[in-house]
């Protein structure tokens, strides 16, 4: 049974749907990340997850749980690091880390989690002292302390150094790892590429793509090289039975994928000319992500005007 299920999720602000049918999952030991602009439904979504909406119509199940319902059931299993999470900024870490394992009856242990998090040397200053990046190593201290089945983490990552990024992905994974559920919410698209088992992108409360990062990013079926000259392309693209693009001199877009034998052969072609293949870029998920939001941004400017005018300015009134 998927630890997260999100079926056909409307949620409305008044007259403007956030949500427009959402449907995705996350199983057991899975990281999912959910990409999308500012005013995609990624708050939304979360939100109702928490329980702080009451859906339109669909479902939203964290471990079977409806969260408007079965709020004390959800609380044993849920962990939630939100973007801004609001710490009581006279308490120290170590402190509060021991009044959040209070609440729980199998708490991991306070002292364990400050030295994972490397905050042992602020563990005694109070929170309103400490940096961006200590504050949201703390937030995931917080969501964790209670040994959660499933935890939703909004931009994990923001605002931390490096350090602490490499200590919020080695506690990701070693979580991942113990079968705990995570959904992560970033725009740092380089990051959801990083952690994420699959992504699901989404555009005006519905989604625009899911599927494994690697996978979603080689259906783009493009690559691009550069070289030391400028080519003729009319024989390189029937060689490679591809369209191919001077983006400026030097720099190639070819519109296929960058399988061995096609690599070997655009190797051998440049070697005859005595040029050497360099920079080989194969597709992103950023490239994915752009060129998707270009795609919807294309459909939307094909609508009516009234149409537009009327999404705009419900879209205006509502952050979702």
């Amino acid at each position: 049974m998927p630890a997260i299920e999100v079926e056909e999720l409307v949620v409305s602000y008044g007259d403007f749907d956030a949500l427009r049918g959402l449907s995705f999952s996350v199983d057991p030991g899975e990281v999912v990340a959910l990409l999308g602009p500012n005013g995609a439904g990624k708050t939304t979504a979360v939100e109702t997850l928490e329980g702080f909406h009451r859906p339109r119509s669909g479902r939203a199940l964290v471990h079977g749980i409806d969260p408007l319902t079965g709020h004390d059931e959800l609380v044993g299993v849920l962990g939630v690091v939100l973007q801004n999470p609001g710490l009581y900024p006279m308490m120290t870490p170590a402190r509060m880390l021991r009044l959040f394992a209070s609440y729980y009856d199998r708490p991991r242990d306070p002292a364990e989690l400050i030295k994972r998090l490397g905050l042992g040397r602020v563990a005694d200053r109070r929170t309103k002292h400490l940096s961006g990046g200590e504050r949201q190593r703390l937030a995931l201290g917080l969501a964790l302390v209670g040994r959660p089945r499933v935890a939703i983490l909004d931009e994990p990552t923001a605002g931390v150094d490096p350090a602490g990024r490499v200590v919020v992905r080695e506690l990701i994974a070693e979580l991942r790892d113990d079968g705990v559920a995570l959904l992560v919410t970033t725009h740092e698209l380089a990051e959801a590429e990083r952690l994420a088992d699959r992504v699901v992108i989404l555009r005006e409360g519905r989604v625009l793509a899911m599927g494994r990062p690697e996978s979603l990013a080689a259906a783009r079926q493009e690559f691009s090289f550069t070289t030391s000259a400028s080519l003729t392309l009319g024989p390189l693209a029937e060689l490679l039975g591809a369209t191919i693009t001077e983006v400026r001199p030097g720099e190639y877009r070819v519109a296929t994928t960058a399988t061995p034998p096609l690599l070997a052969a655009l190797t051998g072609w440049l070697a005859t000319r005595d040029l050497a293949l360099s920079d080989l870029r194969r597709s992103s998920l950023e490239d994915l992500y752009f060129s998707l939001l270009e795609g919807a941004d294309t459909t939307k400017a094909n609508e009516p005007d009234s149409r537009r005018r009327g999404r705009s300015s419900r879209a205006a009134r509502n952050e979702s």
